[in-house]
């Protein structure tokens, strides 16, 4: 097969390990950045050029599509979907992912587990909204935040709505959620490919810190998961429509509720701790992409 990986890193780990998985499988594979391709759009015959040359005899490609290209990316992903080319997550899928308000809707709407969440415009409403979601502490988040970016933990009703207003005076959007303390600062990524949890490990947040991402100084161990939390991480990669997907889940009283689901979750982090060739298993899972039909999407 020829692939192509769409990144703008072609140092950074997630990309050498794909491209180092993929050629091992005698695979040509070619590592083209996304903001680099340019697009003819016609029904007749679409092509993308890149570099001056059109991209031509690719079979699939696999999109590393950051959160800073999302428009531009999931462009480029449409642009190979009409030529024929199998992509490893559509451009839909990653579009919803993408969007923080729409996806937790979506995962609402198919009764897959959240912590209560709270979404407003006007100042005038912020004491309800509080209420809303049990009151302080709580979490305010930016909803074009990524990393933990822009992500902010309230702890007394003052400091949220002093947080809420500020926001939401820059004409920001923000999703305001409830603190689960129960979690201790950490989460579950779940690792889905297809239909499977292929890893997962337990993401500790550093001291002093409640976010538990690892570009914030988190560490991560293997995790072992339960049954409903494996189910719920398929469940909600199935919901966005995506094949590969990093879901992250909280421990809360309540059973397992879904934070995010990540439609390029980073390979370093998950195969340093498990041992696993998670790249060998996308490309393994692309391969068989290209052989089978179509599978329906929830949701």
């Amino acid at each position: 097969m020829k692939l192509a990986v769409l990144s703008r890193e072609p140092i950074n780990y997630s990309t050498q390990r794909l491209v180092s998985a993929a050629e091992s499988r005698g695979h040509e594979v070619l590592v083209i950045d996304t903001l680099r391709c340019y697009m003819s759009i016609a029904s007749h015959r679409p092509t993308i050029h890149y570099k001056g040359d059109a991209l031509e005899n690719v079979d699939a490609i696999i999109p590393r599509i950051g959160s800073s290209i999302t428009f531009y990316g999931t462009a480029v992903v449409r642009q190979f979907e009409m030529m024929g080319t199998k992509t490893l997550n559509a451009s839909l899928a990653i579009s919803r992912s993408r969007d923080k308000l729409r996806s937790m809707q979506m995962l609402a709407r198919k009764g897959i587990g959240l912590p209560i969440t709270g979404f407003a415009h006007s100042p005038d409403e912020i004491p309800d909204l509080i209420q809303m979601v049990g009151g302080a502490p709580l979490v305010v988040k930016l909803l074009e935040g990524t990393q933990g970016i822009g992500v902010v933990l309230c702890e007394t009703r003052k400091a949220a709505e002093s947080v809420i207003e500020a926001f939401l005076g820059l004409d920001t959007n923000i999703l305001v959620q409830e603190y689960i303390k129960e979690a201790g600062g950490a989460d579950i990524r779940c690792f889905v490919i297809g239909d499977k949890v292929v890893a997962s490990i337990k993401r500790q947040a550093a001291p002093g810190e409640f976010r538990s991402n690892l570009h914030r100084g988190g560490s991560a161990e293997v995790a072992k998961i339960t049954p409903e939390e494996r189910k719920t991480a398929v469940r909600a990669a199935r919901v966005m429509g995506l094949d590969v997907a990093g879901v992250d889940i909280l421990r809360s009283n309540h059973g397992p509720v879904v934070m995010e689901v990540n439609s390029s979750p980073g390979l370093e982090g998950i195969e340093m701790a498990t041992g696993k060739d998670i790249a060998g298993l996308i490309v393994t899972h692309l391969e068989k992409m290209l052989i089978d039909k179509p599978k329906r999407v929830e949701g």
